[in-house]
């Protein structure tokens, strides 16, 4: 080797040792360094658990599929960014409590409840893991939340706001059933929205009043208390009947349409499925909404916000359903310009 050649390749030698004595430990400092200073590279590859929960298996599983898909759509693919676990009680309310520490127990990122019965049993398990309510009631009046705009806790979620839209249905009783003139309000007084609800009757007393109705309030504590309500409302000689929505109400969908046509009462429900299952007619908050609203939620609780800052949110989209099959049960004519503004039609 040649003096030049011996200079070079020493000079090449001291040059590797300088770039091994520097740059070795700073590289190491730099690997420590890394999940503190970019938190979100190193939750990179973890897959979030999401966890939901209803009462009736058949509604469970329609909300844990526009669920799913709503998430889909904001790019998280089950089996890869996250899992969900779906559980149903099968109408059997005393199963509640072990499904929710069963789900607890999965170490759930977030647990979405159906509606507000499933959520209370959720919030007595755990005040830690974040709760999102697809149907939270009246979140406020129940104390469930601090307020609308800031949930506070670990809970938040949406409201349809059904028992708010009572008069409204009225107006829509009356307008499709030009001759109904005394109407039956079915309810199930809740304490925690007692408040609700009276605001909400003073609403109705002035609509009715403008529309010529007299309406009735007749209240239903219990399943067992059904039958006898039925018959206080036909006693009574109404010949129109507003379904108002509670968790009670709900379970007993299809007997109160079954009794609505049997006895050919032109009734209108507070949602899409009372519809579905027979019933004349629905005005309640859009079916869907409520989905695309709660995965935007658990996306953001998914992504480190606290539930506690998340609003909740309130319907703004609502849906006329009008199911022809049942009108002509009761030999009902539906008025041309009801029809048209329906936003689905049964046939």
């Amino acid at each position: 080797m040649t003096s030049s050649a011996r200079q070079a390749d020493g000079r090449q030698k001291r040059s590797e040792r300088r770039l091994l004595g520097i740059s070795f430990p700073a590289f190491i400092l730099c690997v420590l360094l890394l999940p503190l200073v970019f938190p979100a590279l190193a939750q990179e590859n973890k897959v979030a658990k999401v966890g939901f929960i209803g009462i009736r298996p058949d509604a469970a599983k329609y909300s844990a599929k526009f669920i799913l898909h709503e998430l889909q759509k904001l790019g998280y693919i089950e089996g890869q960014a996250f899992t969900f676990e779906y559980r149903s009680a099968d109408n059997q309310l005393d199963r509640l409590p072990a499904i929710v520490d069963e789900l607890i127990r999965l170490k759930l990122n977030v647990l979405i409840t159906a509606a507000t019965r499933e959520l209370v049993v959720a919030t007595k398990a755990t005040k830690d893991l974040p709760l999102v309510s697809l149907n939270l009631g009246d979140p406020v009046a129940s104390g469930l939340v601090q307020s609308l705009a800031r949930p506070g806790g670990n809970i938040t979620g949406f409201t349809p706001l059904s028992v708010e839209l009572t008069s409204k249905r009225l107006e829509l009783l009356k307008e499709t059933v030009p001759g109904v003139s005394q109407a039956a309000v079915l309810v199930h007084p809740l304490p925690t929205s007692a408040d609700t609800w009276k605001q909400s009757w003073k609403d109705s007393q002035v609509v009715a009043t403008r529309l010529g109705l007299e309406i009735r309030s007749f209240e239903i504590n219990a399943e067992n208390e059904l039958t006898g309500t039925f018959k206080k409302i036909l006693n009574a000689r109404t010949n129109g009947l507003v379904v108002t929505l509670s968790p009670l109400i709900n379970s007993l969908q299809r007997k109160i349409v079954e009794f609505a046509m049997i006895h050919q009462v032109p009734a209108i429900y507070p949602r899409w499925d009372f519809a579905e299952s027979g019933g004349l007619m629905s005005y309640g908050a859009d079916r869907n909404e409520p989905y695309a609203r709660v995965a935007v939620m658990v996306d953001k609780i998914l992504k480190g916000a606290n539930p506690a800052d998340l609003p909740v949110e309130q319907a703004t989209k609502f849906e006329l359903i009008i199911n022809l099959k049942a009108a002509k049960q009761i030999a009902l004519t539906i008025p041309p310009n009801v029809l048209a503004r329906a936003d689905r039609v049964i046939r």
